[in-house]
């Protein structure tokens, strides 16, 4: 299928990207990890997987390969799909998701937004043997403070949550550093 595009960045957002490839914009959904690795680029370099479905063909996007690799491990966990899976790489990055699978830390994983006790003991049981073969980067990846809580409004909004709620969880935040992905990952603790 589309394994990446390399492109030039048209219109971004905490959810989502617009990438122009050979003059066609292609919408991709991303997580927060890669909006922040992303920052101020005009030339982009996006790892991909389509997801079609029934209604849909989705795009989604990542700003490393080892990023598409866990989302690919979480869609093959029954009851992850693509959204829990995005609302899991917006929470924590990819190494420590890993490491939480590794150690069992049904505590980390159930802190996500939208994981139960079941489903989370489940990614545990599916994924620990595949975890313990892969290693993963733990460089931190937060490198861009220039966002504001609007943004951060926004991209809950877009995962889901209920605007008025997101609201409350911000004005509940006191960030110093009030980056948009600190907003939302604390946010999301809080919701």
């Amino acid at each position: 299928m589309i394994g990446h595009l390399n492109g030039k960045l048209v219109e971004k957002n905490p959810t989502e990207l617009i990438i122009e490839c050979g003059g066609v914009g292609y919408e991709v959904k991303i997580s927060l990890n890669t909006f922040s690795a992303i920052g101020s680029v005009e030339a982009l370099k996006i790892f991909t997987k389509l997801i079609v479905r029934e209604d849909a063909q989705i795009l989604y996007g990542f700003s490393s390969k080892e990023e598409r690799e866990m989302f690919n491990h979480l869609i093959s966990v029954s009851g992850i799909g693509p959204n829990t899976a995005m609302i899991m790489l917006s929470s924590l990055v990819p190494d420590e998701i890993a490491h939480a699978i590794q150690v069992e830390d049904v505590a980390t994983i159930q802190s996500i937004k939208g994981i139960g006790a079941k489903t989370a003991q489940r990614v545990i049981i599916d994924l620990k043997d595949k975890m313990l073969k892969i290693v993963f980067s733990s460089e931190n990846i937060f490198n861009q403070n220039n966002t504001n809580r609007f943004d951060a409004l926004t991209a809950l909004v877009s995962l889901g949550f209920d605007k008025k709620s997101a609201e409350k969880a911000i004005d509940k935040i006191a960030i110093s550093d009030e980056s948009v992905e600190k907003l939302i990952k604390e946010a999301l603790k809080i919701l």
